[in-house]
């Protein structure tokens, strides 16, 4: 395992430890229960919020029978971003 690789986190906010190791984003698909594509995007957007998600797209939505299917990508850093793992502990602050 890349051991040194991430940056340390001390219970810095809701995202758990694991996520220092993701690169890009996290790409979600489920289903979910609602009756119009509206209801779904903003049940979409309420789940990605409460998964402590401010920085994603919903890429994919489609009614269909009892709800909509949904992909959506919640970004922890996009392209050009300052990188945790490539900052030095200095630069940070640490």
């Amino acid at each position: 395992m890349l051991q040194n690789w991430a940056p340390k986190r001390k219970g810095d906010g809701f995202l758990p430890k694991v996520f220092d190791y993701v690169m890009d984003g996290l790409d979600i698909e489920t289903f979910i229960a609602c009756d119009s594509e509206e209801e779904g995007r903003q049940l979409a957007n309420s789940l990605l919020q409460e998964l402590g998600f401010s920085d994603y797209d919903i890429v994919f939505i489609q009614f269909h029978g009892p709800g909509v299917r949904l992909r959506a990508r919640a970004y922890l850093h996009r392209s050009g971003d300052r990188y945790g793992w490539l900052i030095g502990e200095r630069e940070r602050g640490k």
